[in-house]
């Protein structure tokens, strides 16, 4: 049941014609109502938050499985899902995890690594934690990507990741990390996307420029839609906890000494909060993000060798 009010309806009306494309109507690639539908998926009470080994996560993962199916992503090796074992916080009992993982093969053998988490912490005193920024908004985001260059061939090969148990410790990407699906050396760098969704000042940063300046001019070539401010920084380790370094799963990339760019915005009261609902992000503010995200990602795509 289509359950957008009469003022969403117009809303996406307005900006399905060309505000996520590039230059022309012909080349829109994706609908904001699909990418919106996957966050609202996500975050619904029926998937009880996603924690970890519950009926919840496992409706969400077989969602994710379908989407990548649906978009045409190729696994990476005979399956999406890369199973992996963890030790919950507070817990000394092994439980398993899946990351899910598909590919668009480029011109090149060189990869960009595109992620998000799909986990998220559950139900705490009766109360679902929906998690709709954190980090439904990065899942949308990057399913967002992926049907844009299954669609515009990419120059590098794209790596598609949505990591579980996030928020246990970031053990889903230290995990795909120490068993890296293809040699270290044909990794460029990762693309990271947790809690794009949320932000009363329109900004979204792009973090780790600190650790890898070559990568900010190309950042800085990017055409901003209006309205939405993109901003550098988080990155220093003299900021202390506004040091995102480690904060988000690039932290295991940058850890095994791959680079990294950070998408997200600065904390909000949602923040791992009950309220963190689909009703409460701001959807404007999250499409004009996406449609940065993707245009970086361009840009890093055509620009970094091959």
């Amino acid at each position: 049941m289509n359950r957008y009010s009469l003022l969403q309806r117009l809303f996406l009306a307005s900006v399905s014609g060309c505000l996520l494309s590039f230059s022309s109507c012909a080349q829109q690639v994706y609908e904001p109502n699909q990418i919106l539908k996957d966050v609202e998926t996500l975050a619904a009470d029926s998937l009880e938050g996603r924690l970890p080994n519950t009926p919840g996560h496992a409706k969400a993962q077989q969602y994710l499985l379908q989407r990548f199916q649906s978009i045409g992503l190729q696994p990476v090796g005979v399956q999406f899902q890369q199973q992996f074992t963890f030790t919950p916080r507070n817990s000394t009992t092994p439980q398993p995890g899946v990351n899910l993982v598909g590919m668009i093969p480029g011109k090149s053998e060189k990869v960009i690594v595109i992620t998000a988490h799909y986990d998220h912490v559950g139900i705490r005193n009766g109360k679902v934690y929906n998690g709709a920024d954190d980090d439904a908004s990065g899942i949308g985001a990057i399913l967002a990507l992926a049907t844009h260059f299954q669609k515009q061939k990419p120059q590098h090969t794209l790596m598609f990741v949505a990591f579980d148990a996030e928020e246990q410790g970031l053990q889903g990407s230290k995990a795909f990390v120490a068993n890296l699906p293809v040699a270290k050396e044909r990794i460029l760098l990762n693309v990271n996307l947790d809690m794009v969704s949320i932000s009363e000042k329109n900004e979204l940063y792009a973090a780790g420029t600190y650790h890898n300046p070559t990568f900010l001019p190309l950042l800085q070539q990017v055409k901003v839609p209006q309205g939405l401010n993109l901003r550098f920084g988080h990155d220093r380790p003299e900021q202390g906890h506004d040091d995102w370094t480690m904060q988000s799963d690039h932290g295991s990339f940058h850890r095994a000494k791959i680079p990294f760019i950070y998408f997200g915005v600065e904390d909000h009261p949602h923040y791992h909060q009950e309220t963190d609902e689909f009703r409460n992000i701001h959807q404007s503010f999250y499409l004009k993000a996406v449609e940065t995200i993707q245009k970086a990602v361009q840009v890093l795509d055509k620009q970094l060798p091959a």
